[in-house]
C-alpha cells in the first residue's frame, strides 16, 4: 500500500522544525511507494514563500532547497494529479463538521480514499478525521 505525504511531513524535509527528525527516521524505514499529489507539493512552496515572507529564510535558499524538493519527488516519489472526484469528495467531507476540517485536509483524505493509500501527516487532526472516515495512518 502506498504512502501519502501531506504538506506537514514534506515541509520538514526542507527546514528544521520539531517534527524534522522524526519525518527523516519515517522516510529512511518506509518500504511503501511515496506519493505526493500536486496539491501538497504545492502546500510546500507556499510554506516556503510564507517563510520568505516572514523574513524567516532568504529568497535564494528557499529558492534552493524547493530545487533539492523537487528533484527527490521526481527520483523517489509518484506525483498523483487531483481529480474532479477528489475536490468533490472533499466538499462532502468538510460537510461533516464534526470532523472541523478545512478543505485543503479534506482534499487530502480525498485523494488518500481514491488511491487507498496511507496517509503520512503531522497534524493531528487530520490524522483523526482521516481515520474516522476509514483512511490508515502511516506512523510517523
Amino acid at each position: 500500500m502506498s504512502v501519502y505525504l501531506d504538506a506537514s511531513v514534506l515541509l520538514p524535509t526542507l527546514v528544521d522544525e520539531p517534527g524534522s527528525e522524526a519525518v527523516e527516521h519515517f522516510l529512511a524505514r518506509v518500504d511503501d511507494g511515496l506519493v505526493i499529489s500536486e496539491f501538497a507539493a504545492a502546500e510546500v512552496a507556499s510554506g516556503m514563500s510564507r517563510l520568505v515572507r516572514t523574513r524567516l529564510i532568504a529568497g535564494d535558499v528557499a529558492a534552493r532547497r524547493l530545487s533539492i524538493f523537487d528533484a527527490w519527488r521526481a527520483d523517489e516519489t509518484q506525483a498523483v494529479d487531483i481529480e474532479g472526484s477528489d475536490v468533490r469528495a472533499a466538499s462532502a467531507i468538510v460537510r461533516r463538521f464534526e470532523l472541523m476540517l478545512r478543505a485543503p485536509d479534506a482534499l487530502h483524505i480525498a485523494v488518500c480514499r481514491r488511491l487507498d493509500a496511507r496517509l503520512a501527516t503531522l497534524d493531528v487532526r487530520l490524522a483523526g478525521a482521516a481515520s474516522k472516515l476509514g483512511v490508515m495512518i502511516a506512523p510517523i
